[in-house]
């Protein structure tokens, strides 16, 4: 610790020598450092802030029918990209900064320092936006902040609705293409209905339906025939040799009596026969009281025959029956007609029981063909009113508001350089300068100050050592050269002080 005091105390007097030359490069330096900072042009700054309020009445109105946009991601997304080189280029032209590049490399040097200079500071909370620019020209300051401000809301409200546009066009696209493929399935179907007409079902009847109504009419029909023949035949039989006798008296009604029953079996056994076969008991025992019935009503009527064969001719009820006969060969005739078609018809349907499924198959692709054709075609047309929805509502002012908090203004005072620090730090650099030369000097030309320090040094015994003896001239010199050195320093501080002060005046 004593080494180090000692060498210390040898490096203060070495200074302390060379103390006029460290003086004057101080005072140098001093002076080109105060001279830098006061030609340092002035900075001013500005700042915008704005508020953006997303919370519309119209979102909620229109969730459901449409994408309602995301205001706030977008709004945070045009924070963060305002600061490109396309916007930025927009601010020069729009400020007429760029007249003052010439070249490609001068305007992209203002492009550069304009994003040096820009900060833009958002709450995502607040949803509040501070746009701050610092320059030496107050005028460009606000103008700079003031274009941003205008780029920032313009490109909030155009949000997505280029991209809403854009796919538009293609859903119109796509729309047209549907609208083919509909067309083309709506003939398929149409050609394939009248190709296959009579064997596709109607009305919600299929091929089965109607070969069982064919059935069911061909039924009817042949039941329709053979009442019609059992009556034709009780007409014929009256016209033969056991018509009955058309006296008075209980045989013509015994006889009547007869008839009903006869006919009434006959039309049983007729509606037995198309539920049974002839082998079955009940149409059996129908068909020998039939017969039965028939030989009596025969041997009544052979009884009473002679005696009214001439009144029987020329009687009234004997031209009825003529007329009813006729009838009933016209309508047994009409029947076998009917029977006939209806059963072709059947046969028909018999013979292309194979080819429906088949057709029906090709006729239910068709339609799925279809049906999905048009369910997406008219999903298209869905999704394109809302896709141009949703680009007005993207674009709209009612979406958002912009509330302009504090807007850009042309600074009076500067912001920088704080020339007070600078001033500050130029003294002490010019001091720490001059020390740096005065102490440099004494170590390249060493000398002795005590013969402590020649022991030391060359570790020689001193054997005695010569005191100086100052004369009067030379002690009122020191006293000039000490009172010039204070002076000097002092000056030195006052100046410092009277920068400082012009400077705090200044701002």
């Amino acid at each position: 610790m004593e080494h180090v005091y000692s060498q210390l105390i040898s490096s203060l007097k070495g200074m302390w020598k060379h103390r006029w030359l460290g003086f004057f490069t101080a005072w140098v330096l001093v002076l080109a450092g105060w001279a830098k900072i006061y030609s340092l042009p002035d900075e001013y700054q500005t700042s915008a802030r704005v508020f953006v309020d997303t919370q519309s009445v119209l979102k909620p109105l229109m969730v459901g029918m449409t994408t309602v946009p995301n205001v706030e991601q977008q709004v945070s997304i045009m924070s963060r990209t305002l600061l490109t080189r396309p916007n930025l280029e927009r601010v020069l032209r729009m400020v007429d900064l760029d007249v003052k590049a010439l070249t490609p490399r001068e305007l992209d040097a203002q492009v550069t320092e304009l994003l040096r200079t820009i900060r833009i500071q958002g709450t995502g909370s607040n949803d509040i936006y501070t746009i701050v620019y610092h320059h030496s020209n107050p005028r460009q300051v606000r103008d700079v902040v003031q274009a941003l401000l205008a780029i920032f809301v313009e490109g909030s409200f155009k949000g997505k609705k280029g991209d809403s546009e854009k796919a538009v066009q293609f859903i119109d696209e796509q729309v047209r293409g549907y609208e083919d493929k509909l067309l083309n399935a709506e003939n398929a179907v149409k050609d394939f209905r009248l190709k296959h007409n009579f064997l596709l079902p109607h009305e919600g009847q299929d091929y089965g339906s109607k070969l069982l109504q064919a059935n069911e009419a061909l039924a009817n029909a042949q039941l329709e025939l053979a009442e019609a023949e059992q009556a034709r035949k009780s007409i014929e039989a009256q016209f033969g040799g056991d018509e009955p006798v058309l006296t008075p008296g209980g045989a013509n009604g015994e006889q009547s009596d007869l008839d009903s029953r006869i006919s009434a079996l006959n039309k049983n056994l007729d509606a037995l026969r198309l539920q049974y076969t002839d082998q079955h008991p009940d149409v059996i025992s129908t068909v020998r009281l039939v017969e039965q019935l028939t030989e009596k009503r025969r041997q009544e009527r052979q009884k009473q025959s002679a005696s009214s064969d001439a009144t029987y001719q020329y009687s009234p009820l004997f031209q009825q029956m003529k007329v009813a006969l006729a009838e009933s060969e016209a309508r047994v005739a009409a029947l076998r007609a009917r029977v006939d078609a209806l059963r072709e018809r059947q046969s028909r349907l018999q013979d292309q029981r194979n080819a429906v499924p088949e057709l029906e198959s090709q006729l239910g692709q068709l339609t799925r063909d279809y049906q999905i054709n048009k369910e997406n075609y008219e999903k298209l047309i869905a999704r394109r009113e809302a896709a141009k929805l949703s680009g007005e509502l993207t674009s709209t002012t009612e979406m958002m508001s912009f509330k302009i908090i504090d807007p850009p203004t042309m600074p009076q005072r500067p912001i920088g350089p704080n020339r007070a620090l600078y001033y500050s730090v130029a003294l002490l650099m010019g001091l720490v300068g001059g020390g740096t030369v005065a102490l440099s000097l004494a170590e390249l030309r060493p000398t002795f100050l005590s013969p402590a320090e020649l022991r030391a040094s060359t570790g020689l015994r001193v054997l005695g050592s010569i005191a100086m003896n100052w004369t009067d001239d030379e002690k009122r010199r020191r006293s000039r050269d000490l009172v010039s050195f204070s002076a000097g320093s002092a000056f030195l501080l006052l100046c410092y002080g009277g920068v400082l002060t012009y400077t705090l005046l200044l701002r």
